[in-house]
């Protein structure tokens, strides 16, 4: 995850098109804090795909959030007028909302950076600034990111992790993650959800607290506050009478196999 914020010069498509709506068209092409996490929350996310019979502008960008106070944060931190709107979460039937944006600037400036069409199998190792990278990890969370506290014999466990169905993605982000955190690399487990194969890595105790620490100490704006809180609630938690030793709570990580 290297220091360039575009991978090229070469123009991916024709950016000339009549804009229909108010939108930062060089939000993604300049490296910010707000940048940075929004293009996190992008690749966990976010997608662009192809419009049908659409030659002169073909691309649609849409970001979907559970969460329509956090689309608004997202939405002014692009400065965008487009619409919020509700749609299902398929068998679930729970309701998402999503920002559609057909704006080319804005959608070239994301290829560069390596979100294309079917993200989702395609995507690679993403280049990020590593003066920000706190940002995009926090983005990424805040999208494709789970945190919870629980019990082991009573004594209370915190457990973060991130997961994504691209392995060459997931290998590059371990990798620059855990060497900012100064921690051992971690393993990366695989586990089936909804059909499909899911990579993912975790995080416990100490090197959760490590983690929030880099996420959130620089106190952002843009984040995702129940997460946060989380975090939060275990600073305030009191583990008296508490030795580290082999966790229980990584008892049955035989369930997931092991890929690197």
């Amino acid at each position: 995850m290297g220091s360039s914020p575009t991978r090229g010069t070469i123009m991916i498509f024709s950016t000339k098109h009549k804009l229909l709506k108010t939108i930062n068209q060089n939000f993604f092409k300049v490296w910010t804090p707000e940048m940075s996490y929004v293009l996190g929350y992008v690749v966990a996310d976010g997608n662009i795909s192809i419009r049908k019979g659409r030659k002169n502008n073909p691309f649609i960008f849409n970001i979907t959030s559970a969460e329509k106070k956090h689309l608004l944060r997202i939405k002014k931190s692009l400065k965008s007028e487009h619409k919020i709107s509700k749609k299902l979460g398929g068998d679930s039937k729970k309701i998402y909302y999503q920002i559609q944006i057909c704006n080319p600037e804005v959608i070239n400036d994301l290829m560069k950076l390596g979100i294309s069409p079917r993200k989702t199998y395609n995507l690679s190792p993403v280049e990020v600034s590593e003066k920000h990278f706190s940002d995009f990890v926090r983005g990424f969370f805040d999208g494709d990111g789970t945190v919870y506290i629980y019990k082991v014999n009573g004594t209370p466990q915190i457990k973060a992790g991130f997961g994504n169905i691209n392995f060459s993605f997931i290998k590059d982000f371990n990798q620059h993650l855990c060497h900012n955190l100064g921690i051992s690399l971690k393993t990366i487990h695989q586990e089936n959800s909804k059909g499909r194969i899911r990579y993912v890595i975790d995080f416990y105790i100490d090197d959760c607290e490590k983690l929030a620490k880099f996420m959130y100490g620089n106190n952002p704006t843009l984040h995702l506050p129940r997460k946060r809180r989380i975090f939060e609630r275990w600073k305030s938690i009191k583990r008296r009478h508490y030795i580290k030793q082999n966790y229980p709570s990584k008892v049955g990580w035989y369930l997931n196999q092991k890929v690197f």
